[in-house]
This record gives structure tokens, C-alpha cells and sequence, in this order.
């Protein structure tokens, strides 16, 4: 089978590999596609993200889908928690610290033709899901999370910083939970249009530095109860710290490149903010799917780009320079590019 291992920063290899073996309790699957995610633009660029670095030649995905032997449709969940920690006990595996990820240091991803993966990772997919839609689950479920714990309630003023694909499902959830008022804002023109396209009854261009003083007029100077930052930048934890009113909620999804984040102190602590960081997911894929399915929410509508797997370069390049919205990889026979 083909697997495409990326060597250092910007430099991809394709290799001629033997099917894995699955052990007991996995099943073999054939990817069907995968998604480029932000945090796989951070191993492409910098060779490395947070306090994780490339070791070895890794196959990089985590958003993926595809087929087990027997035909059925499935998502493949990324993440594998050890089960037995106390996190996982607690029923927190996405905090579980012996967790292994699809993509990420040690554990090789979905940018090959087969994977062995465990059985109980494998969530099976409705009649008329197709492996794009199987694999924006991934960003999906990481949007449902950040709503979930931004507590928004009916009526709330929620401002999204950054609209990549999940700071878009971000402005649809928020929508969808009862916000009363959604204003996003992000540096790309085309990403403006695209949150205005996803619910957000404002959205603004903040390349030429008037963010703050756009949305303070939105919201008449009260402030956002509730500011989800999701660009992974600081001068947006920046602007959501400044925005959201006293005793409001923050909630950060980004990662930053350089592995840092700060925030005014004085800021946070006068005006008595919660702060929240979101890891990961936990349990969405059902909600994920009824979300999908009810036609609630349109995960196809976010796909800009998508490229057989020998196109795979391109399609890491094109990411990297955030053309479109979420990029797309087919690895399975026969897809073209579109």
C-alpha cells in the first residue's frame, strides 16, 4: 500500500508499505478521505506542534474515514485513551495523558491507502453518509465541544474570532444553541463571506486592524457574553479578552504556532473573566451525526478543495496558504480532483 510520510517541514515522502496487521480488537480499514486540519498545517510548517516535535517520518491525519472489510462506512475516531487513567474514570478521555492520536508524535494518521485501528474507535456511519461527511465529523465534534463548554445560553451576544472550518461550525452551533446575536470576525475577506454564509448575523474584516472598535460598536458597548477565539492567534485572545463584558466566558480552541498564549491580566481579572481551554472532543459523534443527517448542519458546504491523494502536496500547500476553507484528500481509487 501507499502511505505519504512527512520527513521534516514542508517535505513529503511517499513509500511502498505492507498492509498493517490488525491486532486483537482492531479491525483493518481502507481510508476513504482525509481532512486537513490547522493542526496538521503546524507538523506540514514547522515540523512539530506545542511541545511535540517530529521524531520520525510521520503519517500525518486525523480527520478520516472509510471502509472495514465487511463494507461498512465508518469514522474513525483519532483519539485512543488508555481507558484505565484516572481521566478516562472520570470519564474525561480526552484528557487522558497516555492517549494516542491518529497524526501526532508516535502514532501515524490516515494519509495511507489501510490502517489497522481499534474496533471500539470505529463509529459506523448512516446509509447516505460519504466518507467527506464521515470525516468532518472530526471538526464537528471539536466545534461542539468548544459550545458545550462556552455554556451559551438563549439569547446570548457570542462573538467567534477566526473563521477557519471550525470557527464557521462554531457560528452555526452558537445559532443553533439559542445565540441571539452571533458577530465573527477573521483576517481573510473570503472567510468573512463564508461566516455571513453560516449564520453570523455580522462579520467583519479585521486585517486592517479595526476589529475591536467594529464589534465594540455592535454591541453598543455592553460586550459579548460569551467570545470563542478559534484563530490561534494572539491578537485574537487578545480582542475576545477586551470584547466579552464583566463576569463574561472566553473560550480558546486555537493553537497558537509559537506555543504560547498570553492575556492581559489586569483585563481578565477586573472584569472577572472565566477563561476555558478546549482539548480535543468528548463523546460528540452521535450528536455529530443526528447534526448531519437532520441536515442541521452542512458540513459539504464547508469542503472549498479536494485532491486525489497523489495531489497530496498540492493539497497541504493550498491549506498552508488558507485558500478556500477546509481542503479535502481522497485516498481512494478513482476520486478526481475538483
Amino acid at each position: 500500500m501507499k502511505a505519504l510520510r512527512l520527513h521534516s517541514a514542508g517535505k513529503f515522502q511517499f513509500h511502498d508499505e505492507p498492509l498493517p496487521i490488525a491486532k486483537t480488537g482492531e479491525a483493518l480499514v481502507q481510508v476513504g478521505a482525509v481532512g486537513l486540519c490547522g493542526s496538521d498545517l503546524h507538523w506540514f510548517g514547522g515540523g512539530g506542534i506545542g511541545d511535540a516535535r517530529l521524531e520520525r517520518p510521520l503519517v500525518l491525519g486525523h480527520e478520516l474515514a472509510g471502509w472495514k472489510e465487511d463494507g461498512q462506512l465508518v469514522a474513525i475516531d483519532p483519539s485512543i485513551p488508555c481507558g484505565e487513567c484516572r481521566y478516562c474514570r472520570e470519564d474525561n478521555p480526552n484528557l487522558c495523558p497516555q492517549q494516542r492520536f491518529a497524526g501526532h508524535a508516535g502514532e501515524d494518521g490516515g494519509l495511507r491507502e489501510y490502517m489497522a485501528w481499534p474496533e471500539n474507535c470505529l463509529v459506523p456511519l448512516p446509509d447516505g453518509f460519504t466518507p467527506v461527511e464521515g470525516v468532518m465529523l472530526e471538526p464537528l465534534g471539536v466545534a461542539l465541544y468548544s459550545v458545550e463548554l462556552s455554556s451559551i445560553q438563549p439569547g446570548d451576544m457570542v462573538g467567534v474570532f477566526g473563521c477557519g472550518p471550525i470557527g464557521l461550525l462554531i457560528i452555526r452551533l452558537a445559532k443553533l444553541a439559542g445565540a441571539g446575536q452571533v458577530i465573527a470576525t477573521d483576517i481573510l475577506p473570503h472567510r468573512v463571506e463564508a461566516a455571513k454564509a453560516c449564520g453570523a448575523d455580522q462579520a467583519y474584516f479585521v486585517g486592517d486592524g479595526r476589529g475591536v472598535e467594529l464589534v465594540s460598536m455592535t454591541t453598543q458597548g455592553y460586550g459579548l457574553d460569551v467570545a470563542v477565539e478559534a484563530a490561534g492567534d494572539n491578537e485574537a485572545v487578545e480582542a475576545a479578552l477586551e470584547l466579552v463584558r464583566p463576569g463574561g466566558r472566553v473560550t480558546l480552541v486555537g493553537i497558537p504556532s509559537n506555543d504560547r498564549t498570553s492575556v492581559c491580566a489586569s483585563t481578565a481579572r477586573r472584569k472577572g473573566l472565566s477563561l476555558q481551554w478546549v482539548r480535543r472532543m468528548k463523546h460528540t459523534y452521535p450528536k455529530a451525526i443526528e447534526l448531519v443527517k437532520k441536515g442541521q448542519v452542512n458540513v459539504n458546504s464547508l469542503v472549498s478543495h479536494s485532491y486525489p491523494f497523489e495531489k497530496a502536496n498540492i493539497a497541504f500547500q493550498t491549506a498552508y496558504k488558507r485558500e478556500g476553507l477546509k481542503v479535502i484528500i481522497n485516498i481512494e481509487p478513482g476520486k478526481k480532483e475538483n
